[in-house]
C-alpha cells in the first residue's frame, strides 16, 4: 500500500526527476573541467611534462569526485523531504492513521513498512541519477570502483536525511511543517566544523563524529568504512525507534 501511494504520487517522479538531473548535471560538468585540463597540458606540454603524461595533480578524485560529492551532499538535503513529509503527516491529516493504529498491524510492522518503502525509493533515485555518470566513467575506462563508492556513499547519505524526514513526519500533521523541519534539522546536523573555534577538542570531536558530512564525505575518496556505513544504519535504527514511540503514544490516546 505504501509504495503504491508513494508511486501514484506526482512529488516521486518530480524528485526522481530533479535529482537526476542535479546528478547529472554536476557530474559531468566536472568531468568537462577534468578533461578541458587533460587538453591543455597535452596541447601545451606545459611545465615540462610529456604530452601524454598526467600531472599528479590532475586527476578524478580531486578534480571530479570530490566535488561532486560535496556539492550532491547539501543538494540532496531539499529534494528528499519532500518525499518523506507525506509519510506520517498525510495520514494523521486523513485520519488514516487511526485506521492503521486500531488494526491488527503493530506499531513495529507499520514502521518498517514505511521505512523499507522508503529506503527502497532512495536507493532507486541514486540509481536513476547515477546511470549516465556510471556510462561515462565505464566507456571512458575511469574510475568505476571509485564512483561505486560515491554511488554507496550517496545512497547513504539520503537514508540518514530519509530518517530524520521520517521522524518530523511521525510528530505533525502538516506536510509542509514536516518538510521545513527535515531541512532545518538535517542542515544542522550535516556539518558543526563551524562550531569548532568555540567548543573544547573533545567536545569537537564528539559533534564530528555526530554529524552527516564527516561519515558522507569519507566515500568520496573512495573509502568504505564498516563504521561509516554503521553510522547511517544506527542513525536509520534510532529513527525507528522514534517514530514506533510517536506511533504508541497516538495508539495509547486513540
Amino acid at each position: 500500500k505504501e509504495a503504491e501511494i508513494l508511486f501514484t504520487s506526482p512529488i516521486a517522479y518530480f524528485v526522481l526527476t530533479m535529482v537526476a538531473l542535479i546528478t547529472s548535471i554536476t557530474f559531468f560538468e566536472h568531468l568537462r573541467l577534468y578533461n578541458q585540463e587533460l587538453f591543455l597540458y597535452s596541447s601545451s606540454n606545459m611545465g615540462g611534462f610529456e604530452t601524454d603524461t598526467i600531472p599528479d595533480y590532475i586527476n578524478l578524485r580531486d578534480t571530479v569526485f570530490l566535488p561532486v560529492m560535496e556539492q550532491l551532499g547539501v543538494l540532496i538535503l531539499l529534494p528528499i523531504p519532500l518525499v518523506t513529509m507525506r509519510v506520517f503527516a498525510e495520514e494523521r491529516t486523513l485520519g488514516t492513521d487511526e485506521l492503521l493504529l486500531t488494526s491488527l498491524l503493530t506499531p513495529g510492522r507499520i514502521v518498517a513498512g514505511k521505512f523499507a518503502v522508503t529506503f527502497g525509493f532512495i536507493v532507486l533515485m541514486m540509481t536513476v541519477a547515477f546511470i549516465y555518470p556510471t556510462t561515462a566513467v565505464v566507456s571512458g575506462g575511469l574510475g568505476l570502483q571509485h564512483l561505486l563508492a560515491v554511488y554507496l556513499g550517496t545512497v547513504m547519505l539520503g537514508i540518514g536525511i530519509a530518517s530524520i524526514g521520517l521522524v518530523c513526519s511521525a510528530f505533525t500533521d502538516s506536510q509542509v511543517v514536516a518538510a521545513a523541519a527535515t531541512v532545518a534539522v538535517n542542515y544542522l546536523v550535516y556539518d558543526f566544523s563551524w562550531m569548532f573555534g568555540f567548543l573544547s577538542e573533545k567536545v569537537s570531536r564528539v559533534l564530528d563524529e555526530a554529524s552527516l558530512h564527516p561519515h558522507f564525505g569519507r566515500f568520496s575518496e573512495g573509502l568504505v568504512s564498516i563504521s561509516d556505513i554503521g553510522y547511517f544504519v544506527a542513525l536509520a535504527l534510532v529513527g525507528a525507534g522514534i517514530v514506533r514511540f510517536a506511533l504508541d503514544l497516538r495508539r495509547a490516546g486513540a
